[in-house]
């Protein structure tokens, strides 16, 4: 009864109606297109069953599968402040100013000072913050013996430009 009442509004839902049949029509079209030019042939996974189908859901498969391809750990802050602090030495020496390994250095401290100061879960923590002055040295001995262990560049041989081939032919000839 409303519908007769507001001939617009009937009119509206018709065009509505009309234009998902014409989009479902198209979607077909194109899926129809895509299995002739065989876009769905070996696809990963053809011919196995569908993995988690018929389990429970849960709302946070798309995590768990995301976590599980990019390889991604999550550790307490305890084990990644340590995990960090060993491998610090390494990290600092792909730097290449002073300025950025203080910098690196001192956010490094904050971070173990904040996680001292915070109630966190897991291990207790026992990485200590770095001497930034003592870091900063090390670094630049490292940096130095790298420097030292790595061979001279070998010299060039001149180059003759084409100008002068000649000069020099005629040079060594008279």
């Amino acid at each position: 009864m409303p519908e007769e009442r507001d001939p617009d509004r009937a009119a509206s839902r018709a065009a509505a109606r009309a234009r998902i049949e014409q989009q479902q029509t198209w979607v077909d079209v194109q899926i129809r297109q895509a299995m002739e030019r065989g876009d769905f042939e070996n696809l990963p996974g053809h011919g196995k069953p569908i993995e988690g189908l018929g389990a429970e859901h849960d709302p946070d498969w798309w995590l768990k599968k995301l976590v599980e391809r990019e390889n991604i750990t999550v550790l307490p802050p305890s084990v990644a402040l340590r995990k960090e602090d060993a491998e610090l030495d390494d990290t600092l020496d792909r730097l290449h100013a002073e300025s950025e390994v203080r910098a690196h250095v001192e956010d490094f401290n904050e971070r173990v000072i904040r996680a001292r100061y915070s109630l966190s879960p897991g291990p207790p923590l026992i990485t200590m913050p770095r001497d930034v002055e003592a870091t900063v040295a090390a670094w630049h001995e490292r940096r130095e013996a790298r420097r030292a262990a790595r061979p001279a560049p070998a010299v060039p041989p001149s180059r003759r430009h084409w100008w002068n081939r000649g000069r020099k032919q005629s040079e060594g000839g008279s």
